[in-house]
């Protein structure tokens, strides 16, 4: 079997014993039918410790925390503000997103944006579920809707790379580096409305690039523009 790795946000202690919440109990006694004296991995924002299941019932399970296998990662400075989509683009976006490293997720209510809001329970267990997957510590964290003015707003000293449409330039390492904080902005489907382009023409720290010749759909631009963001930084 592979190691089960599950998210547990509580304060994990070295040779301390936990009961587990009912939906861990019923993931490892009903889905992975581990048995007592299995080990199972734990990890939140502080590392990841190695645990063995020491009771083991229906709906209760104990574990006694062993020893701390990994630490606390550097945070990458990596956030994606994208404009709301419909539901199973959005959590795909989630998913994929989480697996890429963001820190943070911003949904954004545009001109063009169909949908105004998203399940931020459902939204925060897919984030949970892709750190566990993806062998991360920390799962993103997931904002308010806020509308796309508010956003603009609130951008601060933060540098926005803009996946444009309309852009025929590529990003390099001249315009990415580590230190950097870094937003990607993904646009809605039909993209941004004149006056919101005027908006970001209007940021002195902003970075329009290219993704495609294409048109993608928004969980797909999220997972290319991503990508190439992460390339950048790793040539560092």
């Amino acid at each position: 079997m592979s190691v089960i790795r599950l998210y547990h946000p509580e304060k994990i202690e070295d040779h301390t014993t936990s009961l587990l919440n009912k939906e861990h109990a019923h993931y490892l006694v009903n889905v992975m039918r581990v048995k007592r004296g299995h080990n199972v991995n734990f990890f939140n924002k502080e590392g990841e410790w190695v645990s063995e299941i020491v009771f083991l019932e229906k709906d209760r399970v104990e574990v006694k925390f062993l020893n701390k296998l990994k630490l606390e990662l550097p945070k990458k400075n990596l956030e994606l503000a994208i404009c709301l989509v419909k539901k199973n683009a959005m959590e795909n976006i989630l998913q994929k997103a989480t697996e890429l490293g963001v820190e943070n997720i911003i949904p954004i209510i545009s001109d063009r944006t169909e949908v105004k809001e998203i399940n931020l329970d459902r939204a925060n267990k897919i984030v949970i579920e892709a750190t566990e997957q993806s062998n991360q510590l920390i799962p993103p964290k997931i904002r308010e809707p806020i509308k796309f003015k508010n956003f603009i707003e609130s951008l601060n000293d933060k540098k926005l790379l803009f996946a444009d449409i309309e852009s025929k330039a590529y990003l390099n390492k001249k315009n990415v580096n580590q230190e950097d904080k870094i937003v990607l902005l993904i646009g809605p489907e039909g993209d941004f409305s004149p006056s919101e382009r005027q908006l970001i023409s209007k940021l002195s720290n902003r970075i329009s690039f290219s993704i495609s010749n294409n048109i993608l759909r928004s969980d797909t631009a999220v997972i290319t523009a991503i990508s190439m963001i992460n390339f950048i930084l790793n040539q560092h």
